[in-house]
């Protein structure tokens, strides 16, 4: 039995290419085995897979060195085609129809942007089709690609409204201390709220990813604070995908418990666009503190306001800085920043941020 319904599926590189580079065609193919059972038992799965760079990698040879961009473009354009034509090839034999996602960061900065690519997805879903989802890196700016695919799976998690995000790793969990101590221990289950993850996790980064556990952790917690829940495993260990679902008090894991308050979908896509900041709004003591309250629901009031910093339209997104210098969220805008500014300090005028467009950490 089966408790999820909807499930995203994260495939690190580290866990679909071997240690020479090469794309591994036996671990694709147990992945593409156990989704496939999912699938067939009645879950949605949304497969988010890295490993097109590394499978290019293998193939072409550069006459010259490249700097990281072209290589990378190089490497993706020729390996993306590898990737999607095996897994292709293995969903076929299972008598199921995959489609292939390529998605940019810019993608998830833009409402109608966002909604367009999840109506896609939807529609994918809705006809038994599983969407394999992986950054275009032929076509991604540098400055805003994604930290890795750990975080494009959380985005695509929120935005799809899944009942659960696996994130399968080269690694059983989080530990406790470093993985190579054998005093080490994986820590089973982290509640929502907790924040003292920092000293337990290592910023050391895979060999073929962007991104280290460190990254799993913020991405993770996030996640799991908008009702999702999270669990990071050993994504080469035999049916780690089945044993996570239908035995998950035995399988090894790191379990993000998921919050159970509820959060609107337009909330979901704020709390992710801290990216897209056009601006910045820095507000005084007073409205911190109210913001921050969580026996109440507060709006940002122009009175709450001490000075905003750039260019933005109506509706854009823009940070949230308390009086210390931190920041303490995101919100979409009711004002541009000229209307804005001749209203900061003032009292008697609609809120700049409406607490149903606001995001706070």
């Amino acid at each position: 039995m089966i408790k999820y319904k909807r499930i995203a599926v994260k495939v690190g590189s580290n866990v679909l290419t071997r240690p020479d580079g090469r794309l591994d065609v036996t671990r694709v193919s147990a992945i593409v085995d156990q989704i496939s059972v999912l699938h067939k038992a009645g879950a949605e799965i949304i497969l988010i897979s890295s490993g097109a760079v590394a499978s290019g990698r293998s193939e072409v040879k550069p006459h010259k060195k490249l700097d990281a961009v072209s290589a990378r473009q190089l490497f993706s354009a020729v390996g993306q085609a590898k990737l999607i034509n095996r897994y292709y090839e293995l969903f076929r034999e299972q008598g199921i129809a995959c489609g292939q996602i390529l998605t940019t960061k810019e993608n998830f900065g833009s409402r109608s942007l966002y909604l367009n690519q999840k109506n896609c997805i939807s529609v994918m879903l809705e006809n038994k089709v599983i969407p394999i989802v992986n950054e275009n890196d032929t076509t991604s700016i540098t400055e805003l690609m994604f930290t890795d695919n750990d975080e494009l799976s959380g985005l695509m998690a929120t935005m799809m409204d899944v009942d659960a995000l696996i994130i399968l790793s080269n690694v059983d969990g989080i530990y406790n201390g470093n993985p190579s101590d054998p005093a080490s221990h994986v820590i089973r289950q982290i509640l929502p709220g907790q924040q003292d993850m920092d000293d337990y996790i290592s910023d050391q980064k895979s060999t073929l990813g962007r991104g280290g556990m460190h990254t799993k952790c913020a991405i993770a917690q996030k996640v799991a604070a908008e009702g999702i829940a999270v669990m990071i495993g050993n994504g080469k260990k035999e049916n780690i995908l089945l044993d996570l679902l239908k035995k998950p008090e035995t399988t090894v894991c790191t379990l993000f418990v998921p919050s159970e308050k509820e959060i609107s979908s337009v909330k979901k896509w704020i709390a992710h666009s801290e990216d897209f900041a056009k601006g910045v709004v820095y507000v005084n003591a007073g409205a911190e503190e109210a913001l921050l309250d969580e026996s109440k629901a507060s709006s940002l009031l122009p009175v709450g306001i001490s000075r905003i910093e750039g260019e933005f339209e109506e509706g854009d997104i823009v940070k949230i800085i308390g009086e210390s210098g931190r920041t303490i969220g995101v919100g979409k805008v009711q004002y541009d920043s000229a209307s804005a500014r001749k209203f900061v300090g003032k009292k008697g005028h609609k809120p700049f941020i409406h607490y149903d467009y606001m995001s706070l950490d």
